[in-house]
């Protein structure tokens, strides 16, 4: 197995901004696998909150690359438990590395992976727009610019609760909305009850990750069901989260990648669980990833190739929310070679 890797940045149509972090660019690693002349791609974006930079994955893979191209690969599962192993501390590049596996696993059988795995992609849920924290007339502008049937908006401002009654005015559209924990149990009881007159239809991680004793009472008194994201990172938070969410949103970045992403959603349908694959602002490759999971999940947060100016790659299109796929084995996506 032969390894190369490169940092992009994509620029955004508009300042990304949630209410703990704003940026106009998101860095992402990329990964191409190369096993005997097959070429598999991944890619891990940075996310500042979580702590690891796109420089700390080449450090990384750059330490140990010798190992990985060693590795007799086979099944991607086993390539995963390997790579958990060989880098216990960075789930980022380990998911990185996980998707690429799993696209050339794909394209050894020539099939995408949503057809390996039996599952109908007409199932699959559609995706969510996200509507960052801006002005009132910029969030409507956004809204304008891109017409869609479900839009995730972020809060945790001030008049936060009036800005989505303003944004409520001008669409019939599903409205989900996400915290990033900026709310304390309070404010989240009075704010969740004039959401649902507003016809939201979800709240995502509306306290701070760890405070458990606040989720518990929100839990037991909140008009609207409620998500975990930063409190669900990895496998081992997911049964924590049960009896304090009715959700969990798992991302692939942060669970470390696509082989416990289906462990995931397995084991939060026996929780009774709703379940959201999120995205964290990936191209084509890591959308399209998300993608081949999509028929398992509830919801769908899919949106990060729809939010940026520029392209990296051709994956999965988009019709009014609906994934469209392609014909293309593995994950579905074209990469020229690095």
């Amino acid at each position: 197995m032969k390894i190369q890797h490169k940092t992009i940045s994509l620029s955004f149509k508009h300042p990304f901004v949630i209410s703990k972090a704003s940026k106009t660019h998101q860095p992402i690693f990329l990964i191409e696998l190369d096993h005997f002349g097959i070429k598999g791609y991944g890619e891990a974006p940075a996310i500042s909150y979580y702590n690891i930079s796109t420089d700390k994955m080449a450090e990384d893979l750059e330490r140990k690359k010798k190992f990985i191209e060693k590795f007799a690969f086979s099944d991607p599962e086993r390539f995963w438990h390997f790579l958990h192993h060989l880098f216990p501390d960075n789930s980022f590049l380990v998911a990185a590395l996980d998707m690429a596996g799993w696209d050339i696993y794909g394209k050894l059988k020539r099939k995408q992976l949503h057809q390996l795995w039996n599952l109908n992609s007409s199932l699959a849920p559609a995706t969510d727009y996200t509507i960052g924290i801006d002005s009132i007339d910029m969030m409507i502008q956004k809204m304008k610019e891109t017409p869609w049937p479900i839009y995730k908006i972020k809060v945790g401002f001030e008049n936060d609760i009036e800005t989505i009654a303003e944004l409520r005015k001008h669409t019939n559209a599903v409205f989900r909305v996400d915290a990033n924990e900026a709310w304390d149990v309070e404010t989240a009881l009075k704010k969740i009850a004039l959401l649902k007159d507003l016809n939201v239809e979800f709240v995502e991680q509306p306290l701070k990750k760890n405070d458990w004793e606040g989720m518990k009472i929100l839990f037991e008194k909140s008009d609207l069901p409620l998500f975990a994201d930063e409190s669900c990172v990895q496998e081992s938070d997911l049964e924590k989260c049960n009896n304090f969410f009715h959700g969990i949103n798992i991302k692939l970045t942060k669970c470390s990648g696509i082989t416990p992403a289906r462990r995931m959603i397995e084991k939060a349908k026996q929780y009774n669980l709703k379940t959201m694959l999120g995205c964290m602002n990936e191209t084509s490759i890591g959308s399209a990833a998300i993608a081949q999971l999509a028929p398992m999940v509830d919801f769908v947060d899919m949106d990060g190739t729809l939010l940026q100016n520029e392209k990296f790659g051709e994956g999965v299109g988009f019709d009014f929310g609906n994934v469209i796929y392609n014909d293309l084995p593995g994950l579905g996506v074209k990469v020229e070679p690095f």
